[in-house]
């Protein structure tokens, strides 16, 4: 009997908070995304805001927090109220589909972690590069490798995790790929021993921590030294031709 149908209106993880705080990975993987974050920017799957926060550098003309979960998007709205966010930031409670036409293109539309929560990832891209502006692209974040599939994976509800040729394979035909890199090379083992070998549904804060402020900034150098081909994390950056 196939499952029924996931209730994308309510996000079943609860990892969010863990990685809230995870300042050195975001800025390892945002400081290779930000060169492309002006003009119209749109965040498909925002959750509690804190990687638009972690990117947010007040260039962005006008930024558009996209979130289907209205207890996460409430945070958002909270951090939108109180200024913690630049005035040019907005909220849409819904999905890509969702969204209304009267929004029109974007210059960059933004998958952190989301597209493996997406049953249909490449009808999804499909409907993101419509999305797109001539000239914008499309800017995804994904976990590495469905042999590392675990515990985790499936406590938060993901449907899969991606080599290079997977993502690959469900990028928009005729989008010009200028980048589709492993990233976290030495965080790669230590998902490996917390999923292959402890089987822990969830890392602890402890962990959480360590790998943040000791591991990332090791593997930013190893993974600048292997050619970003070992890694937990797959970054793409997919243009649109003008």
């Amino acid at each position: 009997m196939p499952s029924p149908p996931r209730d994308v209106a309510h996000y079943i993880g609860g990892e969010l908070s863990l990685f809230e705080h995870a300042t050195h990975w975001k800025a390892y993987y945002g400081g290779r995304l930000r060169p492309y974050l002006g003009g119209r920017v749109l965040e498909v799957g925002a959750g509690l805001g804190s990687t638009t926060r972690a990117l947010a550098d007040g260039r962005a003309a006008d930024w558009l927090c996209l979130e289907p979960d209205a207890e996460l998007a409430a945070h958002i709205g909270a951090l939108l109220a109180s200024g913690a966010l630049p005035v040019t930031y907005r909220l849409h409670v819904g999905t890509l589909a969702d969204l209304p036409a009267a929004e029109g293109q974007f210059d960059a539309l933004l998958y952190i972690n989301v597209l493996e929560h997406i049953e249909d990832d490449a009808a999804e891209l499909t409907g993101a590069y419509a999305r797109l502006a001539p000239g914008g692209v499309l800017l995804i974040v994904v976990p590495a490798h469905q042999w590392l599939f675990g515990p985790f994976d499936a406590a938060i509800g993901h449907f899969r995790r991606y080599s290079r040729p997977q993502l690959r394979q469900v990028l928009p035909a005729g989008g010009r790929v200028h980048q589709l890199a492993y990233l976290d090379s030495l965080g790669l083992l230590g998902v490996a021993i917390s999923q292959l070998l402890l089987r822990q549904q969830y890392p602890n804060p402890a962990q959480i921590k360590f790998w943040d402020r000791t591991i990332v900034p090791v593997s930013r150098i190893l993974d600048w030294l292997t050619g970003y081909n070992i890694g937990k994390s797959v970054l793409a950056v997919v243009e649109k031709p003008a």
